[in-house]
């Protein structure tokens, strides 16, 4: 408990000290704000935005638009990247089948293949989508991937030794000693789309925080790239306790010898 506690305690402590100094910096005036702004010009831009909205949309509706691509984009990502993972793990045959096609386009940047996708499905959301789920798609598949092959050996001969069938080990052997890789992929993945949602929204977009985010830069508008910057990184610290929150249920063993 006391370890507990003294963490939770020293996290508190940095969140404070990171404010400290950025109200200090700011105090000194050795930064304009259009560089760095106070943080009271941030607060009151987010009122401003709450109350009134930017450009036509209040703040609820970026946030909204952001976390309806993003969660549809993620959900595609969990009902296909995980079997597929799991399958190329289980068959080195699928393995060769996708493991290239997956390795070619994991290191590209999303910008790289951005354009080809708005070619292919046009300015819409199906191209946005599309961009958010090649984006978490890799890190599920090669977590997935990963975790049936680092399985011991000697857990699947016992059960085939016990007489259990290829589903039976499949099901109650590999998908639950894969569970721990599963769910770092799933946090990676939705750490990934989340970095890619501002090019997801460069193009043909009207709301959504990371359209918020660019059009406000183009105008010097600090402080309200600011605001957005916060709202992400609160949201995506949200998002991923809540991953973390359903892995501790699912993986109950994680952690314990």
């Amino acid at each position: 408990m006391k370890k507990v506690t003294s963490e939770r305690w020293l996290t508190i402590g940095t969140v404070v000290a990171v404010l400290v100094l950025w109200f200090a910096l700011t105090a000194t005036g050795l930064f304009s704000e259009t560089i760095i702004p106070s943080p009271q010009s941030v607060w009151e831009s987010f009122i401003d935005v709450s109350r009134d909205g930017y450009k036509g949309h209040t703040l609820l509706e970026h946030l909204g638009t952001s976390m309806q691509r993003l969660v549809i984009a993620y959900l595609l990502v969990v009902v296909t990247a995980v079997p597929l993972g799991l399958l190329s793990g289980y068959n080195s045959k699928a393995r060769a089948i996708l493991e290239p096609l997956v390795e070619f386009y994991r290191p590209l940047p999303p910008l790289a293949y951005y354009t080809i996708l708005v070619l292919w499905m046009g300015i819409d959301e199906s191209s946005k989508l599309a961009l958010l789920y090649l984006a978490g798609f890799s890190p599920v598949y090669i977590a997935c991937v990963a975790g049936v092959l680092r399985i011991n050996e000697d857990l699947i001969n016992g059960a085939k030794t016990l007489g259990a069938s290829k589903t039976q080990i499949f099901f109650y052997v590999i998908f639950p000693a894969a569970l721990t890789d599963i769910f770092t992929g799933l946090r990676t993945a939705l750490g990934v789309e989340y970095t890619t949602l501002v090019a997801a929204e460069m193009v043909a977009a009207t709301a959504g925080l990371g359209w918020l985010v660019l059009d406000a830069s183009n105008y010097l508008r600090s402080d309200v790239v600011f605001m957005g910057v916060i709202i992400m990184g609160i949201t995506g610290v949200l998002l991923d306790w809540m991953v973390r929150f359903v892995e501790e249920k699912v993986v109950h063993w994680k952690g314990k010898s």
